[in-house]
């Protein structure tokens, strides 16, 4: 199983999903996507016959960016502090 992130909504009806791993991108309707996923959302995706599926949201992976973002903004802003 692949992971993706939802990056973004295009036209207010496609949902851009990146693919880090396989560099790449692909676009679902957004009412094809889970229930809850939003922009920033981690998905767990298949790949079959060439085409990608969104799976389901991977909660576990969700947390862990989003936990990983707030420490660099957190340094962010300390280093800010000091400087100024």
């Amino acid at each position: 199983m692949l992971k993706g992130v939802f990056d973004r909504i295009e036209d207010n009806e496609k949902a851009v999903i990146l693919i880090e791993e396989m560099n790449d991108e692909f676009i679902v309707p957004v009412n094809e996507l889970p229930k809850g996923a939003k922009v920033n959302t981690w998905l767990n995706i298949e790949k079959i016959n060439d085409e990608y599926h969104v799976h389901s949201i991977n909660e576990k992976e969700t947390v862990r960016k989003k936990e990983k973002t707030s420490a660099l903004m957190e340094k962010l802003r300390e280093r800010s502090k000091r400087k100024g």
